[in-house]
């Protein structure tokens, strides 16, 4: 993926759906202007994290393949912290901004990523899996040569792309989601991050449709993505792994020893998905829903008040 030429305006111009409503591309100066509005009160500094650790660890499998497993897993072998796609809506500060700072570097602009870009979201970490990890996985390789690499895959494709269809597909499709996304900032840019940036390019879903473009692309996606790991990554650094495999390959791979624990089989659709569905809705749903109505009543009043002093 890190070596397609990026793309052109024209070819990620999403049409009239919910996901663009503006039927204009992601470039556009009216994108720019948008986000602007929606800043948030108190962004992140625009600087580099601060970095004591080296990164250690980029776990670049697709999504739903093992990833939030992975994280508690390498938090367990003493790897703090390991950034996980969650952490681009949840972490302490907002740093969804700057992802979407970084794709539009990458994709839309053609620019090469360094570590000292990557820093300013990551320079805490030394790991990462998940989103962040698949959609900039060359660029993640080549900022950090020294970090060993972890291929999560999933062997059953359909299995994969039924898991597939049960989160991203679920969130994707969520029309309250999607209101909430124009009534409060924090969800206007967990949307504008992962659904019309990092999942759309990842699947090859220029016109916004994830479920079809992941019905149609998800199997050769995954090779394509593999075959690309395998090119850029020397065998002694590179660790094929799936799930069942566990503790064993992993914690031979990092020189760690296997804790008496059992393997973590976190995010499941069923269990970690839903619990972290419940936390958006809480978090950002109900929230845009009292700003809505909020919103409402201020209109009302002030249409009252015009109806009685100036009618």
């Amino acid at each position: 993926m890190g070596h397609l030429k990026p793309p052109t305006t024209s070819a990620y111009s999403f049409p009239l759906e919910f996901h663009n409503p503006l039927q204009i591309s992601l470039a556009s100066p009216l994108w720019h202007l948008l986000e602007r509005l929606y800043a948030l009160p108190s962004p992140p500094p625009p600087r580099r994290r601060p970095r004591d650790k080296p990164m250690s660890v980029l776990c670049v499998g697709l999504p739903r393949s093992g990833t939030e497993s992975l994280q508690q897993a390498l938090l367990t072998l003493g790897y703090n912290h390991t950034y996980h796609g969650w952490d681009i809506v949840y972490d302490t500060e907002c740093h969804s901004p700057g992802w979407v700072r970084l794709a539009r570097k990458k994709f839309y602009d053609g620019e090469t990523l360094t570590a000292s870009d990557f820093d300013s979201v990551l320079g805490h970490c030394v790991a990462v899996t998940d989103a962040a990890a698949s959609v900039f996985a060359s660029d993640l390789i080549a900022a950090y040569p020294d970090a060993k690499v972890v291929l999560n895959t999933r062997v059953d494709i359909d299995a994969w792309r039924k898991s597939l269809g049960g989160t991203l597909v679920r969130a994707n499709e969520s029309w309250a989601w999607w209101v909430s996304s124009w009534l409060d900032r924090e969800c206007f840019w967990a949307w504008h991050v992962y659904e019309r940036f990092l999942w759309p390019l990842l699947f090859r879903a220029p016109d916004g449709d994830l479920a079809r473009a992941i019905r149609r692309n998800a199997g050769w996606i995954q090779r394509e993505h593999c075959a690309m790991i395998r090119g850029l990554v020397p065998p002694e650094r590179l660790l094929e792994w799936d799930i069942s495999d566990g503790w064993g390959p992993l914690c031979a791979f990092l020189d760690k020893p296997v804790p008496d624990v059992p393997f973590p089989h976190a995010n499941a659709a069923s269990g970690g998905w839903k619990a972290r569905e419940e936390q958006c809705n809480k978090r950002w749903v109900e929230g845009a829903f009292v700003n809505l109505f909020l919103l409402m009543c201020t209109i009302l009043g002030c249409a009252l008040a015009v109806k009685k002093y100036l009618l």
